[in-house]
C-alpha cells in the first residue's frame, strides 16, 4: 500500500517524545513491512525552525518524509506549500493517517482526501480528553470542534484510539462517528548496554535507596503533585522526576515537596533526558509511577514495563488496563492515601515487585512489539480503504 501520514512535526530534534516517536516508530515499522510509506509535516520545532530539506523527501529509516515550512500562524501550523502538494498528490495514495486534532494540516488534509475520495483514519492522540480540554484553550477548542474538527472526525474511515480509555472519551462525544478502533502503541526494545559517563545529576538522582521514578514531560496534566502529596504517607518512598519542564511546573512541584515537607526525598530533573541517563534511571528505578490527570496511553509507564520495572499508575492512564491485566503493577485510586498505599505495597515486597515487573516485561514482549502493532494499523487500513489492495507496495 502506498500510505500518507500528516502529523504537524516530525522528529526535529532528539529531545522530542511522546507522540512524535510513536508515529515515526508506526511509520518505520510499516515500512519494514514492505509499503511505501511518506509523511508530510512541517519544520516546526517550538519558536525555531528545523534545520531540515524542504519541499522534497528526505529518508529517515525508510520512511520519506517530507518538511514544509510554515512562516505565519506557527501555533496552528499553517503552511500554503503543504495544502498545495496535498491537492497534487493526495489521490496517489491508499489510505491516509491524520496524527492529532485542532491543527491547521490535519484539517488541510482531511480536507483535500475527502475532496479526492481517499479515506483516512485519525488519531486524536489524547486531545479529545474533556478534562483537559476545559482546563486549557476551553473556548477556542470548542470553536474549532464546532466549525472544523467534528465534520472531520464524522467523515473519517475511522478512529484510531490507543485504548480504551481513549475509545471511551471520543464515543462520549455522541456524535455521529465511523468506527473506533483500538490499537495501542508499540514499544522499542531497549538500546544495548552503554558503558559511558552518566550526567553527573542522573549519578546523584540514583546514589542510595532505588527510587520512585516519573520520567516525561513536567506538566500539569501528569498529576505529579499528586505523587508528592502521597509522600508524607509513605516515608520508605524515594521520588525521582525527570524530563522536559513545561511551563516552569518543575518549579511548582519543587515548592510543593517544600511545603509538605517531603523535599529531601524529592529529585527534580527538568531536562530532557535520554539515552543512557535515562537507561540508568530505569535501571535504578524500584516502581514506575504514572498518576496523571489523563493519558490516552502512557508510552513511557509501557518503557518501563518493557525493562521490567513495576508499575503504579491510575485508571485516568490508558495503558493501566494492559497494566491491570498482565498483573504488572497496580492500578489505584487518584487520592494520595492510596498512591501512598500501593507505593508501601510495591517497595515492602521485593519478590512480589520483581515478579510483576518480569509479567510486564513478557507480556511487552509478545504482543507489543512495533511490528506486531504495524500489522495491526496494515489491517485497519486495508479495511477502510476501497482503494487499499492486499499485499504491499507493488504488489
Amino acid at each position: 500500500m502506498r500510505l500518507l501520514h500528516v502529523v504537524p512535526t516530525y522528529l526535529p530534534a532528539l529531545r522530542y517524545g511522546g507522540p512524535i516517536r510513536t508515529v515515526h516508530a508506526l511509520c518505520r515499522a510499516l515500512a519494514a513491512l514492505g509499503h511505501d510509506v511518506h509523511v508530510f509535516t512541517t519544520n516546526v520545532d517550538g519558536e525555531r525552525d528545523s534545520a531540515v530539506p524542504l519541499l522534497r523527501p528526505v529518508d529517515l529509516e525508510g520512511v520519506k518524509v517530507t518538511y514544509f515550512p510554515s512562516q505565519l500562524l506557527r501555533r496552528l501550523y499553517w503552511s500554503p506549500p503543504m495544502a498545495r502538494a496535498l491537492s497534487r498528490v493526495i489521490a496517489d495514495f491508499d489510505a491516509v493517517h491524520l496524527h492529532a486534532v485542532y491543527l491547521w494540516p490535519i484539517w488541510a488534509a482531511a480536507r483535500a482526501a475527502r475532496a479526492h475520495q481517499v479515506p483516512y483514519v485519525i488519531s486524536p492522540r489524547g486531545m479529545l480528553v474533556p478534562e483537559l480540554m476545559r482546563r486549557k484553550s476551553r473556548w477556542a477548542k470548542a470553536a474549532w470542534i464546532a466549525l472544523i474538527e467534528r465534520a472531520n472526525l464524522e467523515r473519517a474511515a475511522a478512529i484510531h484510539a490507543t485504548s480504551a480509555v481513549e475509545a471511551g472519551h471520543v464515543a462520549g462525544l455522541g456524535w455521529k462517528l465511523p468506527p473506533i478502533v483500538t490499537i495501542p502503541h508499540g514499544v522499542d526494545d531497549p538500546p544495548a548496554p552503554f558503558g559511558g559517563t552518566l550526567s553527573p545529576d542522573v549519578t546523584t538522582a540514583i546514589d542510595g535507596s532505588a527510587p520512585v521514578l516519573a520520567l516525561g514531560r513536567i506538566s500539569w496534566e501528569k498529576g505529579l503533585d499528586r505523587l508528592i502529596a502521597a509522600l508524607p504517607l509513605t516515608p520508605a518512598a524515594r521520588l525521582v522526576v525527570a524530563g522536559d519542564d513545561a511551563d516552569g511546573h518543575a518549579a511548582f512541584l519543587a515548592s510543593e515537596a517544600r511545603r509538605v515537607g517531603v523535599s529531601g526525598r524529592v529529585t527534580i530533573l527538568a531536562r530532557h533526558v535520554a539515552g543512557p541517563d535515562k537507561e540508568a534511571l530505569f535501571a535504578a528505578a524500584r516502581v514506575f509511577a504514572m498518576t496523571s490527570l489523563s493519558e490516552n496511553f502512557g508510552l513511557a509507564a509501557f518503557e518501563a514495563m518493557r525493562r521490567g520495572v513495576p508499575v503504579l499508575t491510575t485508571a485516568d492512564v490508558g495503558m493501566s488496563e494492559i497494566v491491570r491485566a498482565a498483573c504488572a503493577g497496580l492500578v489505584v485510586d487518584t487520592t494520595p492515601a492510596a498512591i501512598a498505599e500501593g507505593l508501601d505495597a510495591l517497595l515492602a515486597d521485593v519478590a512480589r515487585s520483581r515478579a510483576m515487573g518480569e509479567r510486564g516485561r513478557a507480556l511487552v514482549v509478545e504482543q507489543y512489539g512495533w511490528p506486531t502493532i504495524a500489522r495491526r494499523m496494515e489491517e485497519l487500513y486495508r479495511s477502510v480503504g476501497h482503494k487499499c489492495h492486499a499485499g504491499a507496495a507493488g504488489a
